[in-house]
């Protein structure tokens, strides 16, 4: 048998894996430090999560405050911070997902991805 025989430098696939997961590491990390937002009703409500979901801060426009209507003011809210998970999870799409299919599509054995 000849030694290599056509098989993969070990070596560097594991070079090429590190690689991968400190790049992976290091959107996470940009992520985490990254903050999108998120509106309803028109901008009444405006929620804003980190790349990663975290919520930091929710803003409500006194002109939605009903006190005789804190359901709608609830729906709001649940509708802002939606839809800046949504747009969370759209930023973590552009910085993961070509990482990702780096890991998962390059046919490194061992690697769970």
């Amino acid at each position: 048998m000849i030694p290599g025989g056509g098989q993969p430098n070990m070596q560097q696939l594991l070079q090429q894996a590190q690689k991968m997961q400190q790049d992976l590491a290091r959107a996470q990390e940009e992520l985490a430090r990254t903050e999108v937002d998120g509106q309803s009703g028109g901008g009444l409500v405006k929620a804003t999560v980190t790349g990663a979901g975290e919520l930091r801060a929710l803003k409500i426009d006194p002109k939605a405050v009903d006190p005789e209507d804190t359901e709608t003011l609830a729906d709001l809210v649940v509708a802002a911070v939606q839809a800046a998970n949504e747009n969370a999870q759209n930023l973590q799409q552009q910085k993961l997902g070509p990482l990702a299919q780096g890991l998962g599509g390059g046919g490194i054995p061992g690697l769970p991805f």
